[in-house]
């Protein structure tokens, strides 16, 4: 039995059994320890009795109402736009610019109150002459602070009593011809870096009708030259994006600029800023009206031109070519909302001209 003594340590015999004192203790100690169930309960009761503030902020101090409020916002140029529109609501009304007390000590008022702090408010923008829109989207922005006051529960009314201006939506449509904005193209000097890139971005800005912000947020892996294809950032899409379908000239141009720029991160913005200061940055969406904007005056067009100008534009020549069916002009303008379509098509037919000859030759 001696040769098991190094496996079970020494053996012991009593009346006529052996048995090994180790082993023994071992079972007597898991016996022990299997009925023992408050020592498994008691860490079980600690968390459960742990206070929620070991893992979230302590739910006793008030939120940051504006922090809140901003992240719920994907877009950059979103937050950026209400950031000032809110500082302008409390540097008119309190001569400084908002902070987390006195954006409380504004939801904290008494209803009544607060509706008359904002009327107030939007009497001085219009006494400064801003116009509808303005006015609109500036008392909008103080809306939404509301609502995420009261999401938050530090507010407990709402402004649905402060009405907007009336505003006639895109009343002014028109843009530029086709024909002037060919000469437009034909300023770009093809044979320079800065003309591939100012012929391919006016190209694209007509061929797809695509809004400024949607041409500066595109990267390389975007543009597919052969499946002749982009794909976007569509407004109001938050990270959705879409894929369209480009012209072959289009696609040309836009080919001769990329690779006369030369290798690039797929990642890299598609269009970059060329000037000393900022080269190989991305275009943004002003750097991209300022290019519009220098093009279209040195071509002799009077009236200002703005990207979103060479949209209306292109939407109303699109309007022209199909003999206005809206429905397949939509695929190209992406709007949401037909009726935003039909006032494009209202203007370019110049119905109210056209009724207005009539009553004149009725009394010539």
């Amino acid at each position: 039995m001696s040769a098991l003594a190094p496996l079970f340590g020494e053996l012991q015999k009593v009346g006529g059994f052996y048995f090994c004192p180790t082993v023994i203790g071992k079972f007597v100690y898991q016996d022990r320890k299997m009925y023992q169930p408050e020592r498994s309960i008691q860490p079980l009761e600690a968390s459960l009795n742990a206070k929620i503030e070991r893992h979230f902020d302590s739910l006793d101090t008030e939120p940051d109402v504006l922090s809140h409020f901003f992240a719920d916002k994907r877009s950059a140029n979103t937050k950026r736009a209400y950031e000032k529109d809110v500082n302008d609501f409390f540097e008119s009304m309190t001569g400084q610019p908002a902070t987390p007390d006195s954006i409380l000590e504004f939801l904290h008022l008494e209803r009544s109150s607060a509706v008359s702090v904002v009327l107030k408010y939007k009497a001085k923008l219009i006494d400064r002459g801003l116009k509808e829109a303005t006015v609109n989207r500036r008392l909008s922005a103080i809306k939404s602070l509301v609502a995420m006051g009261r999401k938050l529960g530090v507010c407990n009314y709402s402004l649905e009593d402060v009405k907007g201006e009336k505003v006639t939506k895109y009343r002014d449509t028109s843009g530029i011809s086709s024909e002037a904005f060919k000469a437009v193209l034909l300023l770009c000097d093809r044979s320079t870096l800065q003309g591939k890139r100012d012929y391919a971005l006016l190209r694209l800005l007509w061929g797809n009708a695509l809004r400024r912000n949607e041409v500066s947020q595109l990267n390389i892996n975007d543009f597919d030259p052969d499946e002749r294809t982009l794909r976007i950032l569509g407004k109001g899409r938050g990270t959705e994006t879409e894929v369209i379908d480009l012209g072959e000239a289009t696609t040309l141009a836009m080919l001769e600029w990329v690779e006369r720029r030369g290798r690039s991160p797929d990642s890299s913005p598609l269009f970059i800023s060329l000037d000393f200061a900022n080269y190989g940055h991305r275009l943004t969406g002003d750097g991209l009206r300022k290019i519009v904007v220098r093009l279209c005056s040195a071509s002799g067009i009077k009236k200002v031109i703005s990207p979103h100008r060479i949209r209306h534009s292109a939407i109303t020549a699109a309007l022209d070519a199909t003999d206005g069916n809206v429905r397949k002009v939509q695929k190209l303008s992406r709007h949401k909302q037909l009726d935003t379509l039909m006032i494009y098509d209202d203007n370019r037919g110049k119905d109210q001209q056209e009724v207005t000859a009539l009553l004149d030759d009725m009394v010539f």
